[in-house]
This record gives C-alpha cells, sequence and structure tokens, in this order.
C-alpha cells in the first residue's frame, strides 16, 4: 500500500520555487483575492482562453513554469456555480486536486472562493477527507520498486490548505481523517486476495481494533456450536478455514444507552458451494466481504476519533468452498434462533451467515437498532446499477436517516419494498422456509429472509452493497477497485443521530 499524503493547514503560506499552486474560480473565471494579490490574473486568463477552460465543476487548467511566480506549477479548479456546492462537492474537489498531482509534489491550495464567499472550515476539512480517500492505491504485490535515486518523486505528494481558519479546519480535520482512514481500511480488506486473507486473518485485522480501545471478542467454531450456530457453520463447513464470528464492542457514551448495533457478511471467497459459480468473473468473490470490511473500518472511525456512542461491529467469517464435506442443495439446517432452513442454492450463503450473526447480537447486546451490510445479491445490481446500494428497512425514521446520510457523503441508498407478498418465494414444503426464492425479486426475498431473524419492534435496516462495494465506477476520491463503501455512510449516520 502506498504511503498517505501529508496534508496540513496553514493560515498563510506563499509557494516557493517547486511547488505546485492550487487556486480556484468559478464559471465567472474570476480569481480570489489571494489568488489575484500574486499578480497571475493575466497569465490563468489568456491560458483559460488558449485551452477553453470555462470554470466548470471539478475542471482543471494546468500551467506550467509560469513565469513571474516562484510555483513551477499552477492548477485552477473549476467550482462551476459555486453556489450550488453541496457538502460532498468539498470532498470530490479534494479528491480531484490530489488526483492532479504527481508523485512527491509539494501542493499548496488557497481555499478561497472568487465569489468572496468563505470556504468553511467543516467545508476546507472535506477537502482534505477527499484528498486523501483519492491517494490511495493498492499496490502492495507489485514488485517493481522505485530507484535509489528516484526515491522523493515516488513518495506520495503533500498538500497544505491555506485557510482563514486553519485552526479550526485542522480540528475538524482530525474527525474526518478518522473517517477516511476507515474506509481506507476496509478498501485494503476488500483489495486483499483470499489466499492471504481468509478467516483467520480477518480476525486478526479486526481484534486490531483493541489498540483504539474497542473491546474485541471472537468465537471460535466449537463455541458458536454450542450456540447452535448452523446456519452459519453449514456455509463454512466445505473449507478447511475454520469460521469466526468477531464482536467490537466501542463504548463511548456516557449514558447507559443500548448499544446501535452494526452486522457485516464476512465470506472471504465464495466459490458458490455444490452450486458453484461460473469461472468467469469469480475472481472478484475475494470482495464478498465487503460488508465486514466495512463494519471494521467503521468501527475504526467510531474509536479513533473517540465517538459518543455506544456500538456494536459484528462480523461473520467464512469461506465458502466444495469440498467433499461441502453443504448440498436439499440439507435442511437449524439456526440459532430455532429457524429451520432448507438449502436450495449453497451460493445463497450470505443469508444464513448474517441469520446467525443477527440472532446472536440481539441476543447477546439487545441493541436499540441494527443494521446489517452484505454483498448479497446480484439481483441488486440489476435493480439499481452501480450508483446507489439498496436499503431495506422494518422502520421509516431509521430508512430516513440513512437516505438523508447517503446524500451528505456520496454513498447513496434507494430504498426497495418489503412486504409478506413476497414471503410466500421463501416458503418451503418442509421446514420454515427456503434460503433462496428464485430470480424474481431476488434482493427483496434475500432481505425477507433475513427479517426472519430480526426480532418483532427492533428497527432494522438492510443494505445490499454487491454493486456499490466492488468495481463500482471510479469518482473522484477512488480510483481502486474496492471502494470501502459504507464507512462514510454509517459514520455519518451515527455523527447525526445517534451521539450524546
Amino acid at each position: 500500500m502506498a504511503k498517505r499524503p501529508s496534508i496540513s493547514f496553514s493560515k498563510s503560506l506563499e509557494p516557493a520555487e517547486g511547488d505546485t499552486l492550487v487556486i480556484f474560480t468559478d464559471e465567472s473565471l474570476a480569481l480570489t483575492e489571494s489568488a489575484a494579490a500574486l499578480g497571475i490574473g493575466d497569465l490563468v486568463a489568456r491560458a483559460a482562453a488558449t485551452a477553453q477552460f470555462k470554470g466548470k465543476g471539478f475542471a482543471h487548467l494546468d500551467l506550467l513554469a509560469p513565469s513571474g511566480v516562484a510555483a513551477s506549477r499552477i492548477l485552477v479548479f473549476g467550482l462551476g456555480k459555486a453556489e450550488a456546492l453541496k457538502e460532498v462537492d468539498w470532498s470530490r474537489l479534494g479528491g480531484a486536486v490530489m488526483g492532479a498531482l504527481r508523485k512527491g509534489e509539494r501542493a499548496i491550495l488557497l481555499a478561497g472562493r472568487p465569489d468572496a464567499v468563505a470556504i468553511t472550515p467543516a467545508e476546507a476539512a472535506e477537502i482534505a477527507l477527499g484528498a486523501l480517500l483519492r491517494s490511495y492505491t493498492f499496490d502492495r504485490y507489485k514488485s517493481r520498486k522505485a530507484d535509489e535515486d528516484d526515491k522523493e518523486q515516488k513518495s506520495a505528494p503533500s498538500l497544505t490548505i491555506v485557510h482563514a481558519e486553519a485552526g479550526k479546519a485542522k480540528k475538524l480535520w482530525s474527525g474526518r481523517a478518522a473517517v477516511g482512514e476507515g474506509a481506507l481500511i476496509a478498501r485494503d480488506l476488500v483489495n486483499e486476495p483470499a489466499n492471504v486473507l481468509g478467516t483467520l486473518e480477518f480476525a486478526e485485522k479486526a481484534a486490531a481494533l483493541a489498540e483504539l480501545g474497542v473491546t474485541i471478542d471472537i468465537l471460535t467454531e466449537k463455541q458458536m456450536k454450542k450456540l447452535g450456530m448452523r446456519a452459519l457453520l453449514g456455509v463454512a463447513q466445505g473449507s478447511v478455514r475454520p469460521p469466526r464470528l468477531v464482536v467490537m464492542h466501542w463504548n463511548g457514551s456516557k449514558t447507559q444507552e443500548k448499544p446501535i448495533a452494526f452486522v457485516g457478511k464476512g465470506v472471504v471467497f465464495d466459490t458458490g458451494g455444490i452450486s458453484i459459480k461460473p469461472a468467469g468473473g469469480m475472481e472478484d468473490m475475494k470482495g464478498d466481504m465487503g460488508g465486514a470490511a466495512a463494519v471494521v473500518g467503521l468501527m475504526h472511525a467510531l474509536a479513533s476519533r473517540k465517538a459518543k456512542t455506544n456500538a456494536i461491529g459484528v462480523i461473520g467469517l467464512v469461506e465458502n468452498m466444495p469440498d467433499g464435506n461441502a453443504q448440498r442443495p436439499g440439507d435442511i439446517v437449524e439456526a440459532a434462533s430455532g429457524v429451520t432452513i432448507e438449502i436450495i442454492n449453497t451460493d445463497a450463503e450470505g443469508r444464513l451467515v448474517l441469520a446467525d450473526a443477527l440472532w446472536y447480537v440481539q441476543k447477546t447486546y439487545d441493541p436499540s437498532l441494527i443494521i446489517d451490510l452484505a454483498t448479497l445479491t446480484g439481483a441488486i445490481i440489476v435493480a439499481l446499477g452501480h450508483d446507489h446500494a439498496g436499503l431495506f428497512a422494518s422502520d421509516d425514521a431509521l430508512a430516513s436517516q440513512l437516505l438523508s446520510a447517503g446524500l451528505v457523503t456520496g454513498e447513496k441508498v434507494w430504498r426497495m419494498p418489503l412486504g409478506a407478498a413476497y414471503d410466500k418465494q421463501i416458503e418451503s414444503k418442509f421446514c420454515d422456509i427456503k434460503n433462496t426464492g428464485g430470480r424474481d425479486a431476488g434482493s427483496v426475498t434475500a432481505a425477507q429472509f433475513l427479517q426472519r431473524f430480526v426480532k418483532d419492534g427492533t428497527p432494522w435496516a438492510h443494505l445490499d452493497i454487491a454493486g456499490t462495494a466492488m468495481g463500482s465506477p471510479q469518482t473522484e476520491t477512488n480510483r481502486s477497485w474496492a471502494s470501502g463503501w459504507g464507512v462514510r455512510l454509517l459514520e455519518r449516520f451515527v455523527a447525526d443521530n445517534h451521539e450524546d
């Protein structure tokens, strides 16, 4: 993994020789007062006319070796209609800036708007967050190394954001940096190959959160057998890698409020089991633990910024393999809750893992609400593509809070239906329910299945992130195959609704 960039704040700092100067403009192509004071107005105007640069949002103009200034490069970024910018746009802008920087480059960003409306300290911190997210690369397994003489050029860029309230921006940035690191941790987990990151290795990564004050409890296969978790264990029985259930507890509230709970699907590799997947694209199934990765990243973010909330993170870690001991279609298993399940398709395994994890977190911690995340169905990609995750919720207020957090962070969700009519599709001839209801409304019936394992009266939401956790379109803040989706959404959900 590449080294993180240096991101700092300063009240005033003029570019030195070799630095890159970053300034903002809008569709009027006016400059900020601080940029104009450097005497670069004519230079920028002539370059903009030549390049037909219009100041559109996130577009930029690149001036190399400009005369009359110490900077070796000037980057002029468009804000479009600055008054229309939303919170998420500032992080997008920061990502665009970082994306334009070269390795080893020292950049100074003058955080001002040409319309004389101040960029707030919070907006400056969002710029920094976007820059951090965009800086991420996963190159751990690249064998080519930088030459000794080229170390400076190959190092991460540095970015200093010049802002009139640099102290306030820096303080806010400490919290945003925690969120950014959580998202990057989630990306790392999803990007790792399955031969490196198995169930035990994943559990160790989660256990490292103890250094931040998170209480860790790891249930072994033997303990889960005693608890009757035959749904989760059935998925794991075809693999030589033992299953684990990892519980992460952050107790940051001064009150004795019930915790909020987050549950993640952690299938470290999914072949489909006996109902084996086609070979084409199966390599992507190393990312079938994107839900668990997001929960670990979220718990890191909450603990790192000392969130004033009580939160439980639970991840079920298994590998789904077609061994001679693997679960078969037609098998019937009893979940820890007592619900019996007919296995129709062993590739509908994530819901079995979540069934026992949902039961456990309720039985043990009696949370005030539960949100689960899972790369659960291809059907949600058919329905929503890669721009939104599917949201299924038993509680309108909870759904509304998640929808709002999605719009603010850019990790958007779209509410999908739940209803008794869909239950008919998962009725079994031989036991209580079956683990798939067929192709029609596949993401809905999967959510209906999960709802069977949530107590009546407990607010619950299910996020199907199959289309957003991996292989989603590249953005200003992400060029990685793994997106770390869910960390920013859920951290904002907590911050807005569940802190002292």
